[in-house]
């Protein structure tokens, strides 16, 4: 090697040209750095492997990965002291760039012990570094006894040098002389920036400005029997700084089919879809490949936080993007079965606790059932519904409850719920008063879920309580005997109409109970669930949103003050009074509103 210099060109396959394009090998230039640390790091594992079956006696010594930077010089190296190359392995590796170094090594490793630390799949990685540079150096020195030193430089074309040169010690210096568009990168706060980013859990130390900056053995790495809730919640913090406690979480460890390790926390998350969805980050042997997991996590768990690492998740040359494959089917559902067994195994051994957490974890609950048939047959049966009275059952458990005062005369169940307590407090009033069960249905998936119900749990009606009178959204077919004539009825309803002068407000009379009110107002329970729906993307449903809703107004032919409007002298007298009971049962649904609700005000105040 001594005063030996070689001129040659890069060897370049055919189907890899177009990746290796400088400024298009990957659509995010600061991925460069991931992908020289990655290489170091792999160095570095690899003569560790070597020296624990033997086939390397020298000393380890400090395994560790150097990133630094001379803003004068304008270059960036990346050292480490790791298994280094030879001249020839340099002309191989680097300059035959369809090959992979990290494969032939594992291949010609296999039998001898654990592979999963060599991270390399992409020979493509190293050529990454030109996106930023206008040249690139390689310095490095074998492990093999008597090995010299070798350089290569190359400025981004298929020409290169290699070059003898001094090294003391093993390993290898990648240097980069920053090209002019590219000057952003010599500066410590973005270099570090993208270190803890893509390398805060790789598995070698990564030293920056003199300080490491990574944690090689993140929790995820380690069993579960060795940690206590204290790791967990710490390791949760190093995460989300700043962020409230998760409610529990699920430590995921396979090796077969494939391999598989993480953590996934279950944040709060009440009535709203927090959409922050890249909380989950994917890991590829400690590396940080991306924040976008939608095909490796089934979409109603995207509001989960946490970690997931896999070597058998297929990406593309950058990295970047998921590449369609059974694995990754094979994932979605092993991590879909992981969450369904851990809230089982939460409610069996701790109802009383899972009840506590359920008003955080009903969402994720009840979108699972919408979103996945194989979720929902493990949920249901601990998918919990609650009551106006705060009282929670399962399913199974509430059919029970209802079973005997809650099925109409067509042998159908009627579960009654409310979307507001406050707002439908009279008809839920009226419901009570008949020794029903309400259900509280308040969150913004509730109307899915409702629909997803209906379809799965045979000869059952979810019906709103403000939807209809109570005695029609329950028909036991006992009807009451009304006080008016039907001549009494149709005079009524001629006032009413007159008086509320609406299209959009229907009014029938009918028999109801004296202690009802003497008007109500519902919506139809189809229109009024399809507008729920659309709120909330129910696909194809947007044209019910935008429909002008429909309102029927019920006057209680029973109540004393219809038989009192019956009676009064004047036309004028029956019809303010007609206004006066519309106005109320209007209000009760926050649906007077502007000069309709000052004119209410004043006559209520005057005594109309």
């Amino acid at each position: 090697m001594n005063n030996m210099k070689e001129t040659g060109n890069i060897s370049i396959h055919t189907e890899n040209i177009f990746p290796i394009i400088k400024k298009f090998l990957y659509s995010d230039h600061e991925i460069f750095l991931r992908e020289l640390v990655s290489n170091a790091v792999d160095a570095s594992q690899k003569i560790k492997r070597l020296s624990s079956i033997g086939e390397f006696n020298g000393e380890l010594g400090e395994l560790k990965v150097k990133v630094s930077f001379d803003k004068e010089a304008k270059t960036i190296t990346i050292s480490d002291n790791g298994i280094g190359m030879t001249a020839e392995e340099i002309k191989k590796y680097i300059n035959q760039i369809a090959f992979s170094g990290a494969t032939e090594f594992v291949e010609k490793y296999k039998d001898k012990g654990d592979d999963k630390g060599i991270i390399g799949h992409f020979g493509l990685g190293f050529y990454s570094a030109f996106m930023v540079a206008s040249e690139v150096e390689i310095i490095s020195k074998s492990h093999q006894e008597g090995a010299e030193a070798a350089q290569w430089i190359c400025d981004g074309s298929t020409e290169y040098t290699i070059n003898s040169a001094e090294k003391a010690d093993r390993g290898t210096d990648i240097i980069l002389h920053i090209a002019e568009d590219s000057e952003e990168f010599l500066d410590e706060f973005r270099l570090k920036s993208i270190l803890e980013k893509y390398g805060k859990f790789l598995p070698i130390p990564i030293e920056f400005q003199e300080k490491t900056i990574n944690n090689p053995s993140p929790l995820w790495t380690k069993s579960p029997s060795e940690l206590t809730d204290e790791d967990y919640l710490n390791f949760y913090e190093e995460l989300y700084p700043f962020q409230e406690k998760p409610l529990f979480w699920i430590h995921l460890n396979v090796d077969y089919p494939f391999n598989l390790t993480g953590i996934l926390y279950f944040p709060k998350v009440k009535n709203e879809f927090q959409l922050q969805r890249e909380k989950i980050q994917l890991y590829s042997r400690q590396v940080f490949i991306t924040d976008e997991v939608k095909d490796i996590v089934p979409e109603f768990l995207m509001l989960l936080h946490g970690v997931i690492d896999s070597p058998d998740i297929p990406l593309n040359v950058s990295r970047s993007f998921l590449q369609a494959d059974s694995n990754v089917k094979k994932i979605n559902s092993y991590i879909t079965k992981k969450v369904a067994d851990k809230l089982q195994e939460l409610f069996k051994s701790d109802r009383p606790g899972f009840e506590e957490k359920f008003a955080n974890i009903g969402l994720f609950i009840k979108y699972g059932m919408i979103s996945d048939e194989k979720f929902f047959e493990k949920a249901k049966d601990f998918c919990l519904v609650e009551t106006t009275a705060n009282k929670l059952y399962t399913l199974d458990e509430y059919a029970e409850e209802v079973q005997a005062l809650q099925t109409d005369k067509d042998g159908q169940k009627v579960y009654l719920y409310t979307t507001d307590v406050q707002q439908q407090d009279a008809f839920i009033q009226s419901a009570i008063q008949k020794g029903y069960s309400v259900l509280k249905m308040d969150s913004m998936i509730d109307a899915h879920f409702i629909n997803q119900m209906e379809s799965k749990i045979e000869k059952t009606q979810w019906k709103r309580v403000d939807a209809d009178s109570i005695d029609k959204l329950i028909d036991t077919g006992i009807q009451l005997e009304a006080i008016l004539t039907d001549d009494q009825k149709n005079a009524v309803k001629a006032i009413f109409e007159e008086t509320l002068n609406d299209k959009q407000k229907q009014v029938s009379v009918e028999a109801m109970s004296p202690d009802e009110l003497p008007a109500i107002v519902t919506q139809n329970e189809f229109m009024r669930r399809m507008s729920d729906m659309s709120k909330t993307g129910g696909g194809g449903m947007g044209m019910f949103g935008n429909m002008p809703m429909t309102y029927q107004i019920t006057i209680n032919a029973n109540h004393p003050l219809i038989n009192k409007l019956i009676d009064l002298p004047s036309d004028e007298e029956k019809k303010n009074l007609a206004k006066q009971i519309a106005d109320l049962a209007l209000l009760s649904q926050n649906l007077l509103t502007g000069a309709d609700l000052t004119a209410f005000i004043k006559r209520t105040v005057s005594g109309f």
